[in-house]
């Protein structure tokens, strides 16, 4: 644990979370929904599938049209693919393990924290609500807060200055390439906590530490504030 101690750099003002693939389970519930109405309909999508992890709709679409051909039925599969999570979410979304466990950290540490997703509120709030997590983030950066989806910095640099604190006091906790990039850009410790996405050498340059879990993260923390966990 001594390793991942010397890795941060300095003591964090503020954490910015990712949410889907960090916080929630929601990245392999989102290729189940999505291989599951591919089978349906007969596409194979299983390359576009890993592709689109991590990425905003918007490329996500450009990734199928690539991918199948201009007349693939992009809005009509996605449509069918959300109603699927959906219904697959409200029994099935679980949290990472060390959600709760971090956040009663930081808690005790008194650190303010955000959440910086390219999901929509609304997606943020259901998610939120279904484990009990309303009330624990004191800022929700969500799709159509920013200009600039991930893996531009927008989204970090606005969490940072709603909740007042210098993008380079905050640590950022990423799974997926394009955030990792977009919190690195921000300026932010980042750490990456991979969950579909092996961490690459690029993923490890830009980061300060890779950690397997957000229990480590805690770990970590705890250990550089001298806190026993």
């Amino acid at each position: 644990m001594s390793e991942i101690v010397a890795q941060l750099p300095r003591a964090p003002r503020a954490v910015v979370f990712d949410m889907d693939g960090l916080l929630f389970d929601t990245e392999a519930l989102y290729q189940k929904a999505m291989l599951a109405v591919a089978k349906e309909d007969g596409h194979d999508l299983t390359v576009a599938a890993r592709l689109s992890i991590g990425v905003p709709w918007h490329v996500t679409r450009v990734i199928f049209r690539d991918h199948c051909g201009p007349g693939f039925p992009v809005e009509a599969f996605m449509t069918s693919w959300v109603r699927r999570f959906t219904a697959m979410a409200e029994t099935e979304l679980a949290l990472k393990p060390g959600v709760i466990e971090l956040l009663d950290a930081l808690d005790d540490l008194q650190l303010p924290r955000a959440i910086a997703t390219s999901s929509a509120h609304l997606t943020v709030q259901n998610h939120l609500t279904a484990h009990g997590l309303i009330g624990r983030f004191h800022e929700i950066v969500a799709h159509g807060d920013y200009e600039a989806s991930k893996p531009a910095p927008d989204p970090f640099l606005l969490a940072a200055r709603r909740l007042g604190v210098e993008p380079t006091a905050c640590l950022a906790l990423e799974d997926s390439h394009n955030g990792v990039r977009s919190a690195a850009a921000a300026g932010m410790m980042t750490v990456m906590v991979p969950d579909l996405l092996e961490a690459t050498a690029e993923m490890r340059e830009l980061c300060v530490m890779v950690a397997s879990d957000l229990h480590e993260v805690r770990f970590a923390l705890h250990r550089q504030a001298g806190v026993s966990s």
